[in-house]
């Protein structure tokens, strides 16, 4: 099971990643670049989840 969790977890890290790479690349997005800075932020958040992620799943082996 731990396994299934970290892998959702990458799943999801590349998912928030893509849509929010889209929203500053795209101006007809969802949030339509409401805050530049929350794009930002919430890239390198999901990058820390991705990374957080696949370490876990590293050392689970």
């Amino acid at each position: 099971m731990p396994k299934v969790l970290c892998i959702a977890g990458m799943v999801v890290a590349v998912l928030v990643a893509i849509l929010f790479i889209l929203d500053l690349a795209l101006p007809a997005m969802m949030f339509r670049r409401a805050y530049i800075m929350m794009d930002i932020v919430m890239i390198i958040c999901a990058l820390a989840l991705g990374v957080v992620s696949w370490l876990t799943l590293k050392e689970q082996k």
